[in-house]
């Protein structure tokens, strides 16, 4: 074990600070609420003219009213001034509330759409990518860029009117005054420039320590019974220090930025007063310059160079929207590689259940992909083995087929078993079936019919598949044996539930069916969560059932409690069964034996033991006894 210490390439990338590609994509989300975003932009308009009102008032005041002695004028002045004041007050709530809630609503429907393209999205994809960095597109990312809806887009349109606005109140009160007071504008510029750069910097170190943050986390809770077992909390804890403390310090660098940038605007600003005084004091006693004039500079001078200090820091809003933007862009950008056909065939609302492999030649990497090394978590599974079962030759192709020429045929109602090392190809001939890979070469049919021809749904409505490695999801137990499918009702969760046995062990839970499952069904044994994946593959009574090491998890007791449930169930349907326990398969109608991705045997249990082969071989392997040291 080791701290991990490679950033992930993905989140090291920075990427351009401003992308017009990219932002054009991201404002599209807002065409469903550009109503409400034209309102929100019509509120900063009218709160950037608001800001004119006071310094404006004031010279009237000091140039006009004072001197003129009207105080009836000073109080209409003033409850002018009070009035924009409060209009300026509603006008911000408002306007928060306004872009808050389009910033939510465009969240809400980019995860969904995340999600949905998630769901449609080839297995081959899930081989290629972690669980955890497709969990960071869908929720930090979309939350990066609802900071930019709602703090970025819009309230940057009000700065921008803000400067504007008062850089045209300037000029035309006063266009000589207005050009010293922008006399400063270049030093502002150029701080405001290497402040990005070093904020730019700073954001992507913060963004790769927080990817490793996370990695470490994930790995190290997931193995936590590694970690007590072999003693390594107190490496642990080293390693994660280590990580929080490069996490930290590129904050405080980040912090150090900020801290710098804010005083030199101030600095600058205060220069841009002390201008004003110098110069609007000097042309006010030579009589060409009223002293309203420089009181309202001062004023609009203190908000001219505020809106310079937010656009500043609302370009690292930016930066991080167009980095995450990058991202969800590329996930959405994936082609779901395997969909519905443009003209599918009808199967009819039964269908007889016979399953042809026509020649079928498959691999999990491209000649490509194979040339530079790629792995995948299911290339790894297709591995050679060499194990319990033994190495039963030394002739491995290494050619990255994982089936080579596979030709078969399950008859309706046949039972056939698929048997032979791990990693010969045997779930992945189930993986064909159901399309989650396509093969490369080859067909398979259903009925006679190519299942590229199906759409997927009809095609896998009439399978039921139980894995070795359950998935209960949270909610109750019926929940997860009729996952919301239409025609799976109450009596027909009960009516499989009885027949896989489960029912007696869900009428001990204090609940029965609608006992809430913890994670995973961890409040309910193995052997039970075996028991209510069977009655989920049969709830909906599909004519095709696929087991794949469906009892090997379980005890003896309950794995006999499934195989008499079987012998009813598998009655009239299609069967197709993977095990490594030969035992389990030993009254299928047929064995297929697989080798290397190949069928090297075909055969019922008697006769491919009499035939001395590979099956007789991994028969021998398991249930030999073991000989007596001399």
């Amino acid at each position: 074990m080791q701290a991990p210490d490679g950033p992930l390439q993905e989140e090291e990338a920075l990427g351009k600070a401003y992308d017009a590609r990219l932002m054009k994509r991201l404002l599209g989300y807002l065409r469903p609420y550009r109503g409400r975003v034209a309102l929100a932009v019509l509120m900063l308009v009218a709160a950037s003219g608001l800001a004119l009102v006071g310094p404006w008032l004031t010279m009237e005041v000091i140039d006009h009213a004072i001197p003129d002695g009207d105080f009836g004028a000073i109080r209409t002045l003033a409850i002018i001034f009070f009035v924009s004041l409060l209009l300026s007050g509603l006008l911000e709530y408002a306007r928060t509330i306004l872009t808050t809630w389009i910033g939510q609503n465009v969240m809400l429907d980019l995860r969904q759409e995340i999600f949905r393209h998630l769901q449609r999205l080839r297995l081959a994809y899930f081989d290629r990518n972690p669980v955890g960095r497709l969990m960071t597109r869908i929720t930090s990312d979309v939350e990066v860029l609802n900071e930019m809806f709602t703090s970025g887009v819009v309230t940057i349109f009000g700065d921008v009117f803000t400067v504007a606005f008062i850089m045209i109140a300037m000029l035309v009160m006063d266009w000589r005054l207005a050009l010293v007071t922008f006399a400063v504008l270049p030093l502002v510029f150029v701080a405001a420039w290497l402040f990005r750069k070093k904020v730019r910097e700073a954001y992507r170190d913060i963004r790769i320590r927080l990817a490793r943050i996370n990695a470490f986390l994930q790995e190290r809770i997931t193995g936590v019974r590694v970690v007590q077992l072999f003693r390594q909390e107190r490496a642990a804890t080293r390693w994660f220090g280590e990580i929080n403390d490069d996490h930290l310090e590129a904050h405080l660098r980040s912090i150090t930025y900020y801290a710098l940038f804010f005083p030199v605007v101030e600095v600058l600003a205060s220069v841009a007063l002390a201008l004003i005084i110098w110069y609007g004091g000097n042309q006010a006693l030579q009589g060409t310059l009223t002293i309203g004039v420089i009181a309202a500079f001062l004023q609009y001078a203190r908000r001219f160079f505020r809106p310079i200090q937010d656009l500043s820091e609302k370009y690292n809003i930016l930066q991080g929207a167009m980095a995450s933007s990058e991202r969800i862009f590329r996930l959405l950008d994936e082609a779901p590689g395997i969909e519905d056909p443009k003209d599918p065939t009808e199967l009819p609302a039964r269908v007889k259940g016979r399953i042809e492999f026509e020649d079928v030649w498959f691999r999990y990497l491209s000649p490509e992909e194979d040339a530079a090394g790629v792995t995948t978590p299911a290339l790894a599974h297709a591995a050679a083995w060499e194990g319990a079962e033994g190495r039963l030759d030394e002739d491995a192709p290494d050619d990255g087929w994982v089936l080579r020429g596979i030709s078969f045929t399950a008859e309706p109602g046949q039972r056939l078993a698929v048997v032979g090392a791990t990693g010969a190809g045997k779930t992945t001939l189930f993986s064909l079936l159901m399309r989650f890979y396509e093969p490369q070469r080859g067909r398979i049919t259903l009925d006679g019919v190519d299942i590229r021809d199906l759409r997927l749904a009809d095609l896998r409505n009439r399978m039921g598949l139980v894995l070795q490695d359950v998935y209960l999801f949270s909610g109750s137990a019926a929940n997860n044996i009729a996952l919301d499918r239409e025609a799976v009702g109450r009596d027909e969760i009960r009516e499989a539930a009885r027949q896989v046995g489960v029912d007696r062990h869900l009428a001990r839970l204090p609940k029965k069916y609608d006992e809430p499952l913890s994670e995973r069904g961890g409040n309910l044994s193995v052997g039970e969560r075996q028991l209510v994946s069977f009655a989920r593959a049969l709830a909906g009574d599909p004519p095709i059932l696929l087991l794949d090491e469906a009892t090997s998890s379980v005890d003896s007791e309950i794995e006999a409690e499934i195989q008499a449930a079987l012998e009813r169930l598998m009655e009239g349907r299609t069967s197709l069964v993977i095990a490594h326990r030969l035992s389990t398969i030993q009254g299928a109608d047929r064995i297929l034996v697989l080798h290397h991705g190949r069928i090297r045997e075909s055969g019922t249990h008697d006769t491919l033991l009499e035939s001395g082969g590979l099956y007789a071989q991994l028969h021998r392997l398991q249930f030999q006894k073991p000989t007596a040291a001399a």
